[in-house]
């Protein structure tokens, strides 16, 4: 195995060097891939505590449901394509006293999933801080690779996108302009390759329910909301995944579903901690709301196997 550094960091030159490009840009028939959301180690006690930013100096309970999705992802069979994780790893913001032991105890976590499952990760505003900032994104790609990128897997192209950069920019607009001029040339890519599907991943989600939903904390901001509704509209993408939410929920923009998913880690509304599993069609992106101990002891409901089988 790769040193440990090097296992986190497959993401790097904007590409996920678990997948080599050129043997992925056809489709080859159903496949799936496992969505997870917010592990957050340190969040659970400090919100039990009521001290958000300096509540978080025990994660064993995170430790245990990050331990419980890595148990259940293995035991999967088929295997899924990969496991993404949308947005914060961890609950210590960048500077934070607890931040380096969280990251640590996650990868000891993490190293643990199945090597034939590449891990895909996305910066949260915990990862980079609200107002991220050129040292901030630096550190985190240092640790787990690019803070943006893409890859192909069977024909279907997906992006992986830096959603703070849309929060809030303020100190450092250039590294927003570079994934804004980016995505566009990726967008390009993918209409002259004709993929079959294109998919996004990102921390924050565009809106909870609907698209002119007013600008909260959980979503992006209106104006910068329709602007990117517009271009993944006209790019053709299908779905967008996201977390931050620490909930489920979602909506759709004229035939983009934006779907939000609960997280492994600490809950704010009724969800169980959980997974998120998604089946890749010729046709359609189908996907289910699993708990942790639902899909370990039960693995994937038969009506998501056929879809694979055909």
């Amino acid at each position: 195995m790769a040193a440990q550094g090097d296992a986190f960091r497959r993401a790097r030159g904007r590409t996920l060097t678990a997948f080599r490009q050129d043997a992925e840009y056809q489709w080859k028939g159903p496949f799936y891939f496992i969505q997870g959301a917010d592990p957050q180690f340190g969040l659970i006690k400090a919100w039990a505590v009521g001290d958000t930013k300096n509540g978080d100096d025990e994660w064993g309970e995170e430790i245990k449901l990050a331990e419980q999705a890595v148990q259940a992802v293995n035991k999967l069979n088929p295997k899924p394509k990969f496991f993404v994780l949308c947005g914060d790893l961890i609950h210590g913001m960048p500077g934070t006293q607890w931040r380096k032991n969280q990251e640590q105890d996650l990868k000891n976590v993490l190293k643990n999933t199945d090597q034939d499952i590449p891990l895909v990760f996305v910066s949260g505003n915990h990862d980079i801080g609200n107002t991220p900032t050129k040292e901030t994104i630096d550190d985190y790609c240092k640790n787990w690779g690019d803070d943006y990128f893409s890859f192909w897997v069977g024909g279907v192209f997906f992006l992986v996108l830096n959603s703070q950069l849309y929060f809030d920019s303020s100190k450092c607009p250039e590294l927003k302009q570079a994934q804004d001029v980016w995505l566009s040339e990726q967008l390009a890519v993918a209409e002259k390759q004709k993929c079959k599907h294109i998919i996004v991943f990102q921390h924050i989600p565009l809106f909870l329910r609907k698209p002119d939903e007013d600008h909260d904390y959980f979503n992006l901001e209106k104006s910068v909301r329709q602007e990117i509704l517009e271009k993944f509209h006209k790019a053709g993408i299908k779905a967008v995944f996201s977390g931050h939410y620490h909930r489920n929920a979602g909506g759709s923009y004229r035939g983009l579903e934006m779907v939000v998913s609960s997280a492994i880690g600490c809950q704010l509304g009724e969800d169980p901690h959980g997974l998120r599993v998604v089946v890749v069609t010729d046709e359609k992106i189908v996907h289910r709301y699993y708990s942790l101990t639902e899909l370990s002891s039960q693995g994937i409901e038969q009506e998501l196997l056929d879809m694979l089988a055909k």
